[in-house]
C-alpha cells in the first residue's frame, strides 16, 4: 500500500511539474541581414518565437523602431512547447546606404521580458546613366546599300530599332529627302526594352547612277531627336 501511494505521488509530481515552471521565451535567430536591395524594394523575414517554459508564454507586444518597419506575430499565446512567427517587413522607400533597424518583443517571461530583433540591409541606389535617362533610340543599323538595281523597279528595306531608355519613345515623325522615297513606322509608340521598324521604299524611276537618299526619324529622344538614316542604290539603266 505504502509503495503504491509512493509511485502515485511520484507520478502526480511528475505531472505536475510542468506547470510549476513559468513560461520561457526562445528565439531561433535574433538577426537578419537582407544584404544589398534595390532603394523602394519591400522585404520580409520571419522569426521564429517559441516557448521553453512550462506555462502559457504571453506576447504582450510588438515594437518596431521606425515606421519604416513592421511586426506582427501570428499567435500571441503558445503553450509549452509551442512556436510562433514574427513577421518582420522593412519598406525601403526614400532610405539609402547601411540600414539597421530593431523590433522590440514583450512577452510574460519574467526572467527576459523584452527580446530584440534586429534587421540589417544596405540600401542600393539604382542611379541611370546619362544614356539611358528618358527615351532612347537605337538602331542596329543606320546605312543600306542595294547595290545594282535596273531603272524603274522600286525596292524596299526595313531599318530596325530599339528603346533603349526608361520612358516610352515616341516617334513624332519620319521625313524623307526626295519624293521617290517612302518611310513607314511600325509604331509610333514604343516602351522601354521594346522594338519597332521603319519600311523604307525607293522607286529608281528616272534615277539613273550612284543614288544617296536620307531619312530623318523625329523622336523625343533628348540626346538624339533626329536620327539620320541612309540608302544607297546604283541603279542601272535598262
Amino acid at each position: 500500500m505504502i509503495r503504491n501511494t509512493a509511485i502515485i505521488f511520484i507520478f502526480g509530481f511528475i505531472s505536475i511539474f510542468p506547470q510549476l515552471m513559468p513560461p520561457k521565451v526562445g528565439v531561433q535567430q535574433l538577426n537578419h541581414d537582407f544584404g544589398n536591395i534595390n532603394q523602394g524594394e519591400v522585404v520580409t523575414h520571419s522569426f521564429v518565437i517559441s516557448n521553453n517554459g512550462g506555462d502559457v508564454l504571453k506576447i504582450k507586444d510588438v515594437k518596431a523602431a521606425c515606421g519604416c518597419t513592421a511586426a506582427k506575430p501570428d499567435k500571441s499565446e503558445l503553450g509549452p512547447g509551442e512556436s510562433t512567427n514574427i513577421v518582420v517587413t522593412f519598406n525601403s522607400k526614400g532610405r539609402k546606404g547601411p540600414q539597421t533597424k530593431t523590433v522590440t518583443v514583450s512577452t510574460n517571461d519574467s526572467e527576459k521580458p523584452q527580446v530584440t530583433l534586429t534587421i540589417k540591409c544596405n540600401i542600393v541606389i539604382n542611379e541611370v546613366s546619362d544614356n539611358q535617362a528618358g527615351a532612347k533610340i537605337f538602331f542596329p543599323e543606320t546605312q543600306h546599300d542595294f547595290g545594282k538595281v535596273p531603272e524603274g523597279k522600286k525596292v524596299e528595306y526595313t531599318f530596325k530599332f530599339e528603346n533603349k531608355g526608361t520612358q516610352a519613345l515616341v516617334i513624332k515623325d519620319v521625313k524623307t529627302s526626295c519624293g521617290c522615297t517612302a518611310a513607314v513606322v511600325s509604331n509610333s509608340t514604343i516602351k522601354p526594352g521594346e522594338a519597332g521598324s521603319i519600311k523604307v521604299d525607293f522607286d529608281t524611276k528616272s534615277r539613273q547612277g550612284r543614288n544617296s537618299k536620307s531619312i530623318t526619324v523625329i523622336s523625343n529622344d533628348t540626346k538624339e531627336p533626329n536620327k539620320v538614316l541612309t540608302i544607297y542604290a546604283d541603279v542601272q539603266k535598262n
